[in-house]
Order: C-alpha cells, then sequence, then structure tokens
C-alpha cells in the first residue's frame, strides 16, 4: 500500500469510474474472481452469460476458488435481457422449499463480450439489467476488461457504463497496450474486502510499480486510438467475409475483434496462417477469433487479410495451406 505509482493508478482508475477505490492487480481473471469471492458465499448462483470470460476461459474458477455455481444464460452474443435474467432468477412456489435451490446473489456481465465478437452492451438494456438485479437484492459484477473499446466505440463514457453496478474490473494489458495489469473497483468497504482475497489468491506484490506505471501511461495516453483497431477490425472483416468457406457479417464488428465461422477445421487454418505470420486463434472446430491492438497497422490488417483468404481457399481445395 506504499508504492505511489500504484496508488496513483488506482486513485485514476476510481475517479475515471465515478468509484470509492479501485485495487491493482495482474490480472483481469484474479479481479473477476476476487469480485465473485467478495460478493459471494460458497454454495450461491451466479447469474451470468453461458458463454461469458468467467466461465469459458478462467479454468472453473469460480467453483474452485468461491464454491459458488455458475448458472448461464443464452444471451444474444452475449447480451441477455431483463425478463432473460428474471426467468433465470427463478420464482419458487410456497410448496417449494426455499432451501432447495441456491440462491442467487451475484449478476455478471461482461462489456464488451469476448466470445460475442466484442460486442457491446446497449446502455438502455444494461441499464434495465442492473436495475432488476438490485430490485431483487442481488450484487452486478461488470468484468469491463475491454470497457475502453466499448467507450471508444460508442461516446458513452466508462463512469457512465459502470452507474448501478457493484463493482468493474478493467484491463490495461488488451487494447491499451500496457505489459501487465487490470484493476478492480467499487466502494470504498467492498475494495477493503477485495484487497483480502486479492492477497489470499496471491496477488500480492510489493514491487508492483513499475507494473502500475506503463498501466498509467496506457490509460492516459492509449485510449484515443482505440477506435483505429475498430476501423482495422472492420475493414479485416470486409476482406475476409468474401473469402470461400467464410460465415461473418462485417456488419457484427462493433470494436477490435473479429470472429468467424469457416467451412473447414479451424485449427488447419490457424496453422496456415501462423506460419505466414498470421496469428490467430481456433474458437471450436469451425471458428477463428482475430483480434487488433495498436502494434497492428492499416498495411498490416490488409496483408493479414490476403493471407487469412488464400489460405482459407486453399484449404477448401484441399491444397497444403
Amino acid at each position: 500500500g506504499d508504492d505511489p505509482t500504484v496508488r496513483r493508478l488506482e486513485a485514476y482508475v476510481a475517479r475515471l469510474l465515478c468509484m470509492d477505490d479501485a485495487v491493482f492487480m495482474p490480472t483481469g481473471s484474479m479481479t473477476n474472481q476476487v469480485a465473485i469471492r467478495c460478493h459471494t458465499e460458497p454454495g450461491d448462483r451466479v447469474l451470468m452469460d453461458g458463454a461469458s470470460h468467467v466461465v469459458r476461459s478462467e479454468g472453473g474458477a469460480p467453483a474452485a476458488l468461491s464454491g459458488v455455481t455458475s448458472h448461464p444464460i443464452e444471451g444474444d452474443r452475449g447480451v441477455f435481457t431483463s425478463h432473460q435474467l428474471l426467468e433465470a432468477m427463478g420464482t419458487l412456489h410456497r410448496f417449494n422449499p426455499a432451501t432447495l435451490q441456491p440462491p442467487a446473489t451475484l449478476v455478471c456481465v461482461e462489456n464488451t463480450h469476448n466470445a460475442g465478437g466484442g460486442r457491446i452492451w446497449p446502455l438502455e438494456r444494461l441499464r434495465e439489467v442492473v436495475n432488476l438485479a438490485d430490485s431483487h437484492g442481488l450484487a452486478i459484477h461488470m468484468d469491463g476488461a475491454r470497457i475502453w473499446n466499448a467507450e471508444a466505440a460508442t461516446g458513452v463514457s466508462v463512469a457512465e457504463y459502470a452507474e448501478g453496478v457493484d463493482s468493474i474490473s478493467v484491463c490495461f494489458s488488451k487494447g491499451l497496450g500496457a505489459p501487465v495489469g487490470s484493476a478492480l473497483a467499487g466502494t470504498s468497504r467492498f475494495t477493503a474486502r477485495a484487497r483480502r482475497f486479492k492477497q489470499l489468491f496471491g496477488g500480492g506484490f510489493r514491487q508492483a510499480g513499475i507494473l502500475a506505471a506503463g498501466a498509467l501511461h496506457a490509460l492516459e495516453h492509449h485510449r484515443h486510438d482505440l477506435a483505429r483497431d475498430h476501423d482495422h477490425a472492420r475493414a479485416f472483416a470486409e476482406v475476409v467475409s468474401r473469402a470461400p468457406g467464410v460465415t461473418l457479417d462485417p456488419e457484427t464488428v462493433e470494436t477490435n475483434i473479429v470472429r468467424f465461422g469457416v467451412a473447414v477445421g479451424s485449427g488447419v487454418v490457424a496453422d496456415g496462417c501462423y506460419a505466414r505470420g498470421v496469428h490467430m486463434l481456433p474458437s471450436g472446430s469451425r471458428a477463428l477469433r482475430a483480434v487488433f491492438h495498436r502494434d497492428i497497422s492499416a498495411e498490416d490488417t490488409g496483408v493479414a487479410a490476403q493471407i487469412v483468404s488464400e489460405v482459407l481457399q486453399h484449404a477448401m481445395e484441399g491444397e497444403p495451406t
């Protein structure tokens, strides 16, 4: 708690989000998992989109670290409605013992949504979900790892997106380009509890000033560049959508993530592109994910789109990629 750069970063994040305080941590998975542990008790039920990062990409941590049940909601590319949330909460008839169902205590939303192709939560839809959760006494946590991209794409401030939520995590090492780090923000009481679980989960690091400096620089100087990544993603999508065997609507590309289906094995395509210098992740057996960041230029984007198209052409024709 003594490092001046860490303290400056935490105070700056809290001001941007209009929260009391923020806690600097090594990773976004840790900020999400600390938030879940802070808001719940073992046996509780956490409601979230079934394809959320917390469910798909954090190693089963909600069950292992907090002992909670993840209750998936089938959102539209990661965005669900207040009606769906109400259905997921469940209303017990008076004949059913209330102790049988694990109590729903927390709702998680992800903005932008990774598996949804960088989809942004519409502000009105988000407010409806937040208000419903609040009216039923449920806490709400926002995985805002890419909230800076939502702000850049819409002009809606990060503070507006965070309004009404009980906690929000943000990341500095994705589009902003810092080497390491995320932060978890909320009330002073919440962040005091979060610092306890940060330490318990192994996230206490004394030598954090140099890492916080990178995060602070990225936050202060790189936010205005994010729209360029969005432009590159859309340009890439326009070209790749015309490649053989691709399922991709460029209109769905809202920020810096492009997810597209392929008619051949995604591993074959990923390997072929990798061999030619284009690095993407397979996402299931018939889909891939391309993410754009500040180190990728417009020229790089055009070259990458051409390589992906050529690899797909060869794969569809059964030729070596």
